[in-house]
């Protein structure tokens, strides 16, 4: 059981995905502040309350009223859609072209036969029927 263990941790994937969840939070924090402190200040001169993080939405109740935070429903969006858009344009498309460059410098073509049109196909439907039919 200790040896199973040994060899988990001592894999190449395990050691790179905690190299990763560490850079991605550190990452995700210099994007939060940069949400916080450059993108909320900014939308929060458009909302009521001068601040996105702490518009709130009072709905009266049969009590008291209830204040729904939609502010910080909007700036947790904000912050995932910048985190999405930057690990999008800084890490997947430029491993996209990368691995495009690649496979094209190793005349890897990864080019589909193409699929026979629905004529085709009832073409030899019928040919393969005739031919059943004349034996």
């Amino acid at each position: 059981m200790i040896q199973g263990f040994k060899d988990f941790i001592s894999r190449g994937n395990v050691i790179d995905l905690a190299v990763a969840v560490v850079i991605g939070a550190a990452f995700g924090a210099i994007v939060t502040a940069a949400v916080d402190n450059l993108v909320n200040p900014l939308i929060g001169a458009f909302v009521p309350s001068g601040d996105l993080a702490t518009w709130t939405i009072e709905i009266p109740g049969l009590f008291a009223t209830a204040q729904l935070g939609i502010g910080a429903i909007i700036s947790a969006i904000i912050n995932f859609l910048a985190v999405a858009a930057v690990v999008y344009f800084a890490l997947v498309l430029p491993m996209n072209k990368l691995n495009e460059r690649r496979q094209a410098k190793l005349g890897v073509a990864e080019e589909a036969p193409a699929a026979p049109t629905q004529e085709e196909l009832l073409a030899e439907i019928r040919d393969l029927l005739a031919s059943q039919s004349a034996k």
